[in-house]
């Protein structure tokens, strides 16, 4: 089945396709994805990047932050949903503790994630803390997203998740670093939970796609979590969220049939048996 939107024109996206579409003004849809049932039906919508986030330590595994989730899990989650794709950009998240502050291990945490699950690029958090990390993964030829703003790896640092950059020196650097990320040859950059003016300044400022996550309308395309924009996770409700379905109550309800049925014997009836 083809992508229900673009697919035409973009049988495959890749990192030149999405480079394409900021030039043409075209936004970029993207949504997390962490396993090969919902990895297909992003793909068969025509989403057009899927994120194997390391937020899959919070809606998958049930942990508080995404700093448990390890490198083994990762990869696991991203070659679930590899096995499903077939036209989405599939970009994944380096967990925290596989990249800061040592490029050597932060090339073999790249080189695992592209080996052992195909997927096509990964992300890493931070500006120039993380430069020399990011250019030794390129070096390899791995194409690296980055991603500024609020960083959730590093929220014993900040120790809140609210706004970021709002005060005029953070935003300084966030400009400084964005430039920095293009020069040293990133496809993109993730803006996470910033002002919507700031991340429209990084947009202009910048050749490369930007995607924003609260961060305004005028970055180049948009990213949230599914289990968020699906109403499956209840519990999360920043501004920027909207939640495109409510499955958490669909789903309890199909729950309640199905306990009510096998209470009663009413499953299975004389069709559903042999």
């Amino acid at each position: 089945m083809d992508g229900l939107y673009g697919s035409k024109r973009f049988p495959k996206i890749t990192t030149h396709v999405l480079q394409e579409m900021k030039l043409k003004g075209e936004k970029i849809a993207m949504l997390t994805g962490y396993d090969y049932s919902m990895a297909r039906l992003l793909d068969e919508a025509g989403i057009d990047v899927i994120l194997v986030g390391d937020s899959a330590s919070n809606v998958m595994a049930g942990h508080v932050t995404t700093l448990p989730i390890t490198l083994d899990q990762m990869i696991y989650h991203a070659s679930s949903v590899m096995r499903a794709v077939k036209r989405a950009l599939v970009v994944v998240d380096l967990p925290f503790g596989t990249y800061q502050g040592n490029s050597k291990e932060a090339l073999h945490s790249a080189i695992r994630i592209m080996k052992e699950s195909g997927a096509n690029a990964v992300k890493l958090e931070g500006g120039s803390e993380v430069v020399e990390s990011i250019d030794r993964i390129l070096s390899a030829g791995i194409p690296v997203l980055g991603h500024l703003g609020l960083t959730p790896q590093s929220i014993n640092k900040f120790g809140t998740y609210v706004v970021r950059a709002k005060e005029e020196e953070e935003a300084a650097k966030l400009l400084r670093d964005a430039k920095l990320l293009e020069e040293a040859g990133c496809f993109g950059i993730v803006l996470e939970k910033i002002p919507a003016d700031l991340a429209a300044k990084v947009t202009k400022m910048v050749k490369i796609p930007t995607i924003g996550i609260g961060a305004g309308h005028e970055v180049d395309g948009q990213v949230l979590v599914l289990h968020d924009m699906l109403g499956i996770n209840q519990e999360f409700s920043p501004r920027f969220l909207r939640r495109y379905h409510n499955l958490h109550d669909e789903i309890i309800k199909a729950f309640l049939a199905y306990i009510r049925d096998v209470k009663a014997v009413d499953f299975p009836n004389d069709k559903e048996q042999y």
